[in-house]
């Protein structure tokens, strides 16, 4: 079992990644393997409708991490997204990424748990956790929950570890997360998952 977790900031070893590190050294704690892939420092294009993906299998741009990742998406059986809040709202580059990386692939996500990771010096952090949760919902991944919302506080590293609470939350996200995989694996493989619809529906709202 492993979960992939993804870094959203600029800074490779921020309050961003101190706070995905404490989720993945609790993870590994209950026997999931953790990976953290840095990607906000990339230059990530956003999506530009071509396509290309349905014939390809893959993002039609090869150059920037998001086909890269997507191989090991497949292969995970969670996804942590972490970010900083920029003007009340994820950052661009990781939801450009995650933009790509989520219409691109072809393979089910469904019941691969998913979790959002929000770090800010003050305030925004439920906006952006509200969007990023987004990208869980719409693909059928069921959404880990801790005892508070997913965030911590802090404009540097060291400030991050002095949000107890917000540590807490982190130690308490990779718990359950680990376990809910489990239960998750424990039940596909005693009676399936649940049956998936074969013929989805797509309706435009038009006059």
């Amino acid at each position: 079992m492993n979960v992939l977790l993804i870094n959203g900031s600029p800074h490779a070893d921020g309050c961003t990644f101190t706070a995905l590190d404490i989720v993945a050294k609790e993870l590994e704690a209950q026997g999931v393997t953790a990976e953290i892939v840095h990607v906000g420092h990339k230059a990530i294009r956003g999506c530009i409708g071509c396509y290309k993906c349905a014939e390809l299998g893959r993002c039609v741009f090869d150059n920037d991490m998001v086909n890269e990742v997507a191989r090991k998406f497949e292969q995970a059986d969670g996804l942590v997204v972490g970010s900083p809040v920029y003007y009340a709202g994820a950052a661009g580059t990781l939801i450009s990424f995650l933009n790509r990386l989520f219409f691109s692939t072809p393979f089910s996500k469904r019941f691969k748990v998913g979790a959002a990771v929000v770090s800010a010096r003050r305030a925004g952090t439920t906006a952006t956790f509200d969007e990023l949760n987004k990208f869980f919902t719409i693909s059928e991944m069921p959404i880990v929950s801790s005892r508070y919302w997913n965030e911590v506080h802090g404009n540097a590293p060291e400030q991050v570890l002095q949000d107890e609470e917000g540590c807490q939350v982190m130690q308490t996200l990779g718990r359950n997360m680990a376990f809910l995989i489990k239960a998750i694996a424990r039940e596909r493989e005693a009676a399936g998952l649940p049956e998936e619809i074969q013929n989805p529906v797509f309706t435009n709202f038009i006059r």
